[in-house]
């Protein structure tokens, strides 16, 4: 068996071929575990926002919070059922709440659309670790506001002590800004819901209601109570059930991912394999020495094999350090259900270190496996005499 240092030694000889490879293959695999780093932090963001006893009540025939609305009559009698669970205070785990969904101006030019929420102080603790870590919370009744960590980074009038212009007699001075585990929320706007309703012109109207049971069997009592009973007939939706459904929209980004991390790892094979058939070609007498030596066909396949794998790995390895800075910065793409601005951070997870790990395997195996045939079929005299 050739020794692995031999290998080593090889690629520095050839160190410029050796860094033009690494380079290259270490671009392939930054620019597909972006893509995938992408969806894993949309995906994460929508799936951590869901909770087992959580539920959302929506009119009958909606998917989303955004689509239509119902009376604040039936959203109080929601409020009143048995089985809800209480804060330590006694207070219904339950919040009625109001959409908005204004196109506000980005930091960097251009306009978006943005979540504004009108919450009721109960909704903060049906969020999975909701903290302000800036600021303080919003009074009710002062058009003031709390905006997520993300969102103020992303658009103008956001950030703390600034005036948040979402229309012309909806504006509101930002307190606060928080974070809530990653999830969701951190793509909206808090405000009080009496406030947006009397900007809005919407009073007497919901978005929906979140509440979260006390346990299972409250949670199919509360179900079926508000699907049946004639006092409601609305749509209550599981909360991991409504945000798995969300999450599909990042369904495009991940077909799309999966195809353009093919065509580019294709091309990186053969990018691969055109440097080691001119590794093969200009070490035909370095080749057949080995043969003479006695090292057998397997060998020698083996040297060149490793010799690629170990080009695609560092390559592969270099990709991967250079996606670690991407962490920390925050992104966004629009929600097809909700036509809002979501926004997430690149996760660094297993998906994409699948991603990483299987493209560079792939392009060392089969980038390195016909140069290395082409290599033990020489003959070891024609070989021996090649200048």
């Amino acid at each position: 068996m050739i020794p692995l240092k031999y290998n080593v030694r090889n690629l520095r000889v050839r160190w410029v071929n050796t860094v033009l490879s690494i380079l290259a293959t270490g671009l392939v695999v930054w620019s597909s575990c972006i893509l995938f780093g992408f969806v894993e932090g949309l995906q994460y963001s929508l799936n951590v926002s869901g909770d087992p006893l959580d539920m959302i009540v929506l009119r009958k025939g909606s998917t989303n919070e955004t689509n239509g609305g119902y009376d604040e009559s039936k959203a109080d009698s929601i409020l009143t059922l048995d089985g809800i669970a209480r804060d330590p205070q006694g207070r219904p785990l339950a919040s009625i709440e109001l959409l908005n969904i204004p196109v506000v101006e980005r930091r960097g030019g251009g306009r978006a659309n943005i979540i504004v929420r009108g919450i009721d102080p109960v909704a903060r603790e049906l969020r999975p670790s909701f903290q302000i870590i800036a600021g303080r919370d919003f009074e009710p009744g002062k058009a003031e506001c709390i905006v997520s960590k993300n969102l103020s980074k992303r658009f103008a009038g956001a950030g703390l002590g600034e005036l948040l212009v979402c229309g012309d007699k909806e504006q509101y001075r930002v307190v606060g800004i928080f974070t809530a585990g990653g999830s969701a929320a951190e793509s909206e706007v808090w405000v009080d819901r009496q406030d947006l309703e009397q900007r809005t012109g919407r009073e007497g109207s919901v978005s929906s209601v979140q509440l979260r049971a006390a346990s299972a069997a409250d949670y199919d009592r509360i179900k079926s109570t508000i699907e049946n009973d004639n006092r409601f007939k609305l749509a209550p939706l599981s909360e991991v059930d409504y945000f798995a459904a969300q999450s599909r929209s990042s369904l495009f980004l991940k077909v799309g991912g999966t195809i353009i991390a093919i065509l580019l790892t294709a091309g990186a094979m053969f990018a691969a394999a055109n440097t080691m058939y001119a590794a093969v070609r200009t070490r035909t007498r370095e080749i057949g020495t080995m043969r003479a030596l006695g090292f057998s066909r397997m060998d020698v396949l083996f040297c060149f094999l490793g010799e690629s794998m170990l080009l695609c790995l560092l390559g592969g390895a270099l990709g991967l350090l250079a996606t670690l800075p991407l962490q920390v910065i925050t992104y966004g793409t629009s929600n097809f259900d909700t036509f809002s601005e979501v926004t997430f951070n690149f996760r660094f997870g297993p998906l994409v270190m699948g991603v990483a790990v299987g493209m560079t395997l792939a392009m060392g195996l089969v980038g390195g496996l016909f140069p290395a045939l082409r290599a033990v079929r020489m003959d070891v005299i024609k070989a021996l005499r090649e200048v």
